[in-house]
């Protein structure tokens, strides 16, 4: 085979039939065999059968004598379920596959959608960032999605808990692309099963994995190209020194993607990793203008149509939740969370942790007697580190 193949070069052919599909799927879903892998047997056997036939013989050459592809049974089995969910299943070379992916020399060579399947046609930029984002970090987030969706662009993310989360919420009307780390069907985190429900409606989840894969540990980072790939920058709201959006980020760095971080303060952990970005050399981000401002002048996206403006006051807050023990002792450790070293204002943290504001107030007049917050002029807050 040969040492080198960009599926944005020779791709193949896509299927046409339903046995066409279902070999793709034997074929990708064989015994070591990746998305690389799976073009550079389509290109030197000359069709997903060939490659089928001769994968027995190439496994023996390597030293592996009892290797058989995929069953047919088994890849016919997931064509069913996806489509009995309501996903479709996209081919590289179909027209509704993204044409971004293709700069990528693993492309997927299959992915699995559920929704909108046109935000794959309008210009995308990508927003992660922290899982334990402070509130701070969310309303940014929260900001910054809102605005870019103004100028027509949708917005991906990979529908983990703190900034992922926010950035969803906030473009659900006006376009939004969960990629997901396991099939399209199994949501993760649990907790967000409402929204994933809420983009299969209005946005689009998004797939390389078969159908009912849980996501492990080792799917996130090849989740994490995706991201980066569908997008034309990546914006990092607020990531550890250590942390998977950081991978995005080089990810993007890889594809030839603009990366772009939001700023934060020195002491905090959460912002450590957008700092180490900046001083590398990504652009700072203020806000939206900030972002289109570095992007290259080649395309700018359209409008999205008749889609109503939005701002940060129309989108309340949830009513408050009942609240049991269990959920009460926790509030001690989600305001440190949510707090950090730059001031944020008491009325502000109690609306972004969505409890009642009795609930909260005993909470952090223990934190505060304990050392572990304190009060500034103006009703704010700080965590002390």
């Amino acid at each position: 085979m040969p040492d080198e193949f960009h599926p944005s070069t020779h791709p193949p052919l896509p299927p046409t039939t339903e046995d066409e599909r279902v070999s793709w799927l034997r074929l990708l879903r064989s015994r070591r065999v990746g998305p690389t892998t799976f073009y550079r047997l389509m290109q030197t056997h000359g069709s997903v059968q060939g490659a089928l036939d001769a994968l027995p013989g190439i496994a023996r050459d390597a030293g592996i004598d009892d290797y058989t592809p995929c069953p047919p049974e088994v890849a016919l089995a997931e064509l069913r379920r996806g489509r009995s969910m309501g996903a479709q299943m996209i081919c590289v070379g179909e027209a509704a596959y993204p044409a971004d992916l293709l700069d990528l020399p693993d492309a997927p060579p299959i992915l699995w959608a559920t929704g909108d399947t046109t935000l794959l046609a309008r210009d995308r930029i990508a927003m992660v960032g922290a899982r334990n984002a402070s509130s701070l970090g969310t309303r940014m987030a929260r900001a910054l999605a809102i605005d870019l969706a103004k100028q027509g662009f949708v917005i991906v993310s990979g529908l983990a808990r703190g900034i992922d989360t926010a950035a969803h919420l906030a473009t659900l009307d006006t376009g939004t692309i969960a990629i997901m780390a396991g099939g399209v069907d199994v949501v993760y985190p649990a907790e967000n099963t409402q929204l994933a429900e809420n983009i299969a409606k209005k946005g689009l989840r998004l797939s390389e994995q078969p159908i009912g894969t849980v996501p492990q540990a080792r799917h996130f980072p090849r989740r994490n190209r995706l991201i980066s790939g569908l997008a034309r920058a990546v914006v990092v709201v607020e990531a550890a020194a250590k942390s998977g959006s950081l991978i995005t980020a080089r990810d993007a760095l890889d594809q030839g993607r603009e990366v772009m971080a939001v700023p934060g303060h020195p002491f905090d952990a959460r912002a450590a990793g957008c700092n180490m970005l900046i001083r590398d050399g990504a652009t700072l981000i203020r806000n939206a203008e900030d972002v289109t401002e570095a992007l290259p002048r080649a395309a700018a996206p359209a409008s999205p149509p008749a889609q109503p403006e939005l701002a940060l006051a129309d989108i309340p807050p949830p009513p408050p939740e009942r609240r049991d023990l269990r959920e009460t002792a926790a509030l001690h450790s989600l305001i440190l969370e949510r707090l950090g070293p730059s001031p944020l204002a008491e009325d502000q943290l109690i609306r972004d942790l969505r409890a009642p504001a009795q609930a909260v107030a005993p909470v952090l007049t223990d934190l505060e007697l304990d050392g572990r917050i304190v009060r500034q002029p103006g009703g704010l807050l700080a965590r002390i580190n």
